[in-house]
Formats: C-alpha cells, structure tokens, sequence
C-alpha cells in the first residue's frame, strides 16, 4: 500500500540519519474509503494524486507550526504492508481528517518510493500560506485563498537517492 508522509525539509533530514520515517505512530495519508467517496473517481492515480496533496496540507501545517523551517512542503511516498495504514474509523466523516491513516510503526526509509518537495520559487506563497492557515480553518475565505496559492506549485519528484542533495547532506 502506498501511502503519504507529510514532513519539513529539517524533518527528512533526520529521517535521512536515523534510516526511518518517525518512531511511530506516524500520520500518513492514503487512498482511504472516504478518500474516494469524497474525490468521486476510480482513477487509481488520480486518488493517490488527491493522498499527495492532502499530504502537502498537512506539510504546511507542520511548516507553520515551526517558524524556523524551511518554508517547503516535504512529502515522502512509501509502500508499506497492507494493513500496516490504519484509518480512524471515528474521523472517517471528517472533512480534515480525508486520507489520514496512522502507522503504528517505524517505516525504513529504503521502503521510500519517492520524495516530493516544493520547488525554491514556491517558497514566498507557501511561507504566505503558512502564515494564513489559522485564519484560513477559522473560515476566512481571503486566507483560504493565500492558502490554495501554495497548491498552485507542483511538489517537484525526487528519487529516494537523491535525499543528501535535498537536506544538505550530499557529497
């Protein structure tokens, strides 16, 4: 099962020297029930296209939690066992809660698929829609819009090799 990991740039590198995503429970998103009732398609890449970018939601939220990181949206792709991605029955219905699994464990970081991160011309909207984000869940339509600004960036493809070069690490 392919599933989603929303970190920083800081939290991939410590990913990058531990050798693993988190000592779990880890917040992941994937291609849940609710997921695809609330998408409406059965495209499998589209609803993976749809887990990614409630991965990237969840990357900001982290990124406006810490001021000090680097204001790029970090989402690692992993294939973990089937199974091992829980949905909270309870947050099923809720809206925020949309391709959220949980991971009860650790995950290799060699089980990375790949590495999605905002390219560094993203980084003025996506620093604005950190920012907006609390204003934006409080239901103000101006602060949602900076919010979705950030959306409008592709996160750029990364193989897993290629993490040194991302955090700084590389030869």
């Amino acid at each position: 099962m392919r599933v989603y990991v929303p970190l920083t740039l800081s939290g991939l590198a410590e990913a990058y020297k531990a050798g693993e995503l988190g000592a779990g429970p880890l917040v992941a998103y994937a291609v849940t029930p609710a997921l695809r009732e609330w998408y409406l398609s059965d495209d499998i890449e589209e609803l993976e296209y749809a887990a990614l970018n409630r991965a990237a939601l969840a990357s900001l939220r982290l990124l406006a939690a810490d001021s000090g990181a680097v204001r790029r949206r970090v989402v690692v792709a992993v294939d973990v066992a089937d199974g091992a991605a829980v949905a909270d029955p309870d947050r099923a219905l809720d809206p925020a809660a949309l391709g959220e699994v949980r991971i009860a464990a650790a995950v290799p970081l060699a089980k990375a698929a790949s590495v999605h991160v905002d390219s560094d011309d993203a980084e003025a909207d996506v620093t604005a829609a950190a920012e907006a984000l609390p204003a934006a869940d409080a239901g103000d339509d101006d602060a949602q819009f900076v919010v979705d600004g950030a959306e409008d960036h592709e996160l750029l493809w990364f193989a897993r090799q290629e993490i040194p070069n991302l955090v700084g690490l590389g030869e």
